[in-house]
């Protein structure tokens, strides 16, 4: 459904109890989003809204009371980066949670976070169904790796985007101002290189981006570091971005998933910087390595221009849908038109960079960085003459196909004159 403002609600506004909460891992925006919440139930006439502390764990820890929220409380938040209610991960007991919201009186449940947070409001959804509760629960998606299915892009991916591209500017100014630099830049993305996708375009200025979508090989004639030695000799620096979720391959893992059941993945930018310094010290080619991690400065920060207003149009919309009695939603933007989502359509599986997308290969076009995975085998020089080769239609290919010894001995078949033309000499003569 298109998202907006209903000329019916379902709730009366001062029948509502409303609770905002923050799951998962920070990302910029998630104040502008808390704020505009609260500024549109106050627009319908909310006066009570509970700010739920530290995600989940604030329904059912007693030294976490929820935080009263209002216009003065919210006002300036935006300013400032991280969540004003803080973030945790990890999902408590659903049921205990649903009772919790029984008993607080919530009739309106706004949960902001990624695929898993999204999943846990869908399960609380599912017990105030069999319950028959009347709560609405809904979903406003954050993730700053911008892999929600459907979704054009979550709020706070602009910023990051920004905020990765000046790390990227970073690496390239330490490498160009060393003898064979070599700047190395990894960046979020579990199983999606979105930002490091977009960020490479944004910089301009990386020779080799490497995401979790595309698998490419390190050693070998074709691999990686063959490919860096050739912009080392060529430019005398090269710029690497590589996606936390890549090169995984190499690297052994430890194993298991953290409290949102995400997989704990190995130091992918750790792991290529080291095997970046080994192989040119085995050729004997000194090399000066930098490496930059900015994952955390990139989360912590408050969000840019474009983040702000979408945040907010996110807040006014998930407010909107509540009213209209809609329940396990999220809301988003599709097709540059912001929908209601139905939430377990857009947690099935993660969104990921498609190689052959074209936005991709604009991404490829401008590092210009071959493809890395192994190749078919190589073909054998054709024994045709060059200047067979550079044959540029078919007639010229079948003319220099013609023997070139003297003219055949068998009689040639000549072609009387036309019909046309008979009739024309005949008439001629009459």
């Amino acid at each position: 459904h298109r998202a907006g403002p209903r000329a019916w609600i379902y709730f009366h506004p001062m029948t509502v109890r409303a609770a905002i909460v923050t799951c998962g891992g920070l990302c910029p925006g998630l104040n502008d989003v808390i704020r505009q919440v609260v500024y549109t139930l106050e627009t319908y006439g909310v006066t009570d809204i509970l700010g739920i502390q530290y995600g989940f764990r604030g329904f059912l820890d007693k030294t976490l009371p929820p935080i009263i929220l209002n216009r003065k409380v919210v006002q300036g938040i935006h300013m400032r980066g991280g969540s004003f209610l803080g973030v945790s991960r990890g999902h408590p007991n659903v049921e205990e949670l649903v009772d919790k919201l029984e008993e607080w009186g919530i009739n309106m449940l706004y949960v902001i976070g990624g695929n898993g947070s999204h999943a846990g409001a869908s399960a609380i959804y599912e017990i105030c169904y069999k319950r028959k509760l009347k709560i609405v629960v809904v979903g406003i998606p954050k993730t700053i790796d911008n892999d929600i299915l459907l979704i054009d892009k979550t709020f706070g991916f602009d910023t990051a985007v920004e905020e990765a591209q000046r790390a990227i500017n970073a690496a390239y100014v330490e490498a160009s101002s060393a003898l064979n630099g070599v700047g190395i830049v990894k960046l979020m993305g579990r199983q999606s290189g979105f930002i490091a996708m977009y960020a490479t375009l944004a910089s301009g200025q990386v020779d080799l981006v490497l995401i979790p979508e595309v698998p490419f090989e390190m050693d070998g004639k074709n691999g990686v570091l063959a490919f860096m030695k050739k912009r080392l000799d060529k430019n005398g620096n090269c710029v690497v971005v590589i996606a936390e979720g890549a090169a995984q391959n190499y690297l052994e893992g430890t194993g298991g998933t953290d409290a949102s059941g995400n997989p704990i993945l190995g130091d992918a930018g750790k792991s290529v910087n080291l095997q970046v310094k080994s192989h040119f010290k085995e050729l004997n080619i000194p090399v000066d390595v930098k490496y930059i991690d900015p994952t955390y400065m990139i989360r912590a920060r408050a969000c840019n221009s474009s983040d702000h207003i979408y945040c907010s149009v996110l807040g006014q919309n998930a407010v909107h849908g509540a009213f209209a009695g809609y329940t396990n939603f999220s809301i988003g933007l599709v097709n540059t038109h912001y929908v209601l989502l139905p939430i377990p359509e857009i947690i099935k599986t993660a969104r990921a960079v498609d190689p052959n997308s074209n936005m991709w290969h604009r991404c490829l076009g401008s590092t210009g960085q071959p493809d890395f995975a192994p190749g078919p085998p190589e073909i054998k020089p054709s024994s045709y003459p060059l200047s067979q080769k550079r044959a540029s239609n078919l007639m010229q290919m079948n003319a220099m196909a013609q023997p070139s010894g003297p003219a055949s001995k068998q009689p040639v078949k000549t072609q009387g004159p036309s019909k046309a033309a008979q009739g024309a000499k005949a008439a001629q003569k009459r």
